[in-house]
């Protein structure tokens, strides 16, 4: 029987809500994430997909790892990605004008930049890189509306694989620039999966955040973490938040039980404080 949105589920219908699911070549690490992420989730409202990656004990967890979101501005990784892989199969490098904009799109989440290049591009170069990338879930935002490209955490987590370990889609060098940048992110926009992150574990970082009619705010981390034996990743979304900083929160608390766990003896660094004025909305006209 169909429920109509805004009933209440019944507690037969809550039973068969997405649940976190984990594995690991770690005996009981896959029960304590789980445990400790569910329990990071609590009472929080919205809707919240996950996906974390360890190569260093071959663990796993995920929550709706195919449940689609309005990307906002993580697509930018992606658009970089797609820049260094096109500037690959013509065996060349990034040109100074290029360097400047893809520096501003990931340190500084630049909507211009981001708009020129998605442009320069174009959805033929776009598309090519997904399909390369194996990222099969990941549909471009139509009309130049990057912000709308739709993405799962799937795909996310295929994109950080990529940037972390030798593959035939980008070079060795494309993925150190490329975490080198996601490295500079400006403090102000650090927050999210980087929380809790214990010391001596660098941090890559991109995050996006985005409010609509419907859904409310989509906030969104994607971060790579290597340092203390680990080599791990983790994809945060979230849609159905009243406000930024509620969806930040959200991600936090999902975050710090993940670093704890992975890596428990650590001391965590501080957690960044979300600016109060984000500027990622998506374009409101198309690029032209």
């Amino acid at each position: 029987m169909l429920i109509p949105l805004g009933v209440a589920a019944t507690p037969a219908a809550a039973a068969t809500a997405p649940t976190v699911s984990c594995t690991s070549g770690t005996a009981g690490l896959a029960a304590k994430l789980k445990k400790d992420i569910t329990a990071a989730l609590g009472s929080r409202k919205g809707t919240v997909a996950i996906g974390l990656y360890d190569r260093s004990t071959n663990t796993t967890c995920t929550l709706r790892a195919t449940s689609a979101y309005d990307s906002a501005s993580v697509v930018k990784v992606t658009v970089l990605a797609t820049l260094l892989w096109d500037a690959k199969k013509h065996n060349r490098y990034l040109t100074s004008r290029e360097n400047t904009l893809a520096t501003a799109m990931i340190t500084k989440s630049d909507n211009n930049a981001t708009s020129t290049l998605w442009k320069q591009l174009g959805m033929t170069k776009i598309k090519g890189f997904l399909s390369a990338a194996g990222m099969t879930q990941t549909k471009p935002g139509a009309g130049g509306y990057w912000g709308l490209t739709q993405i799962t955490v799937q795909d996310e987590q295929k994109l950080l694989k990529l940037l972390t370990a030798k593959n035939s889609v980008l070079s060795d060098n494309s993925r150190d620039y490329a975490l080198k940048l996601m490295s500079k992110v400006i403090s102000s926009q650090r927050w999210g999966t980087p929380a809790g992150t214990p010391s001596g574990v660098s941090v890559h970082v991109k995050n996006g955040w985005l409010s609509r009619a419907t859904h409310g705010w989509r906030v969104h981390s994607v971060g790579t973490f290597k340092g203390a034996g680990h080599d791990y990743m983790i994809t945060v979304l979230t849609h159905g938040n009243s406000t930024m900083n509620y969806g930040v929160t959200t991600i936090q608390n999902v975050a710090k039980a993940i670093h704890k766990d992975l890596v428990p003896k650590a001391s965590a660094a501080a957690a960044y404080v979300p600016t109060s004025t984000p500027q990622e909305a998506v374009p409101e006209v198309p690029a032209n």
